[in-house]
């Protein structure tokens, strides 16, 4: 059986920041391609963290960096059972986790609008707090329960 290709996928920065992040972000709260909508989500969270005297760059930056897990768990069938195996995260999946986590847990908020609850999420995960945090939490702690099995990792 063949090895599976990897594809490098060239991310383009924002215009506004020039940052990659920034840009994956962008990329992730679109719907149905309407990017211009999801730019102004992402740069109304921005400026509104700017209005409350933060670095809005820096604050994104451990938002991401304190939301994205270092381990997870994987399912692996071994002679009829399955079992989690824990599993190091590498580089890339943690942005997208985290990413992903972080936009998940504003959208789960309810009352304001997008950037706000965009804003609101970035500030807490940069403070080691919120939901995004939570689900890192909740993942190192599956893999931390699951360390019997990591003898079964490939």
């Amino acid at each position: 059986m063949r090895k599976k290709r990897k594809y490098n996928k060239n991310w383009e920065p924002d215009f506004k920041y020039g940052n990659v992040l920034i840009g994956k972000l962008i990329n992730y709260i679109m719907y149905s391609g309407k990017k211009s909508i999801a730019q102004a989500v992402v740069y109304g969270a921005l400026d509104i963290l700017t209005k409350q005297k933060k670095d809005a760059l820096e604050v994104f930056e451990t938002a991401v960096k304190n939301a994205s897990p270092q381990m997870e768990v994987k399912s692996k069938r071994i002679g009829g059972a399955n079992y989690q195996v824990p599993r190091e995260v590498r580089g890339e999946r943690k942005i997208m986790l985290s990413l992903r986590w972080i936009i998940n847990a504003a959208r789960s908020r309810k009352g304001k609008a997008m950037a706000e609850k965009l804003a609101a999420e970035l500030l807490e995960a940069s403070q080691n707090e919120g939901n995004a945090i939570k689900k890192k939490m909740d993942t190192h702690r599956m893999a931390e329960a699951n360390k019997a099995f990591a003898h079964f990792a490939w």
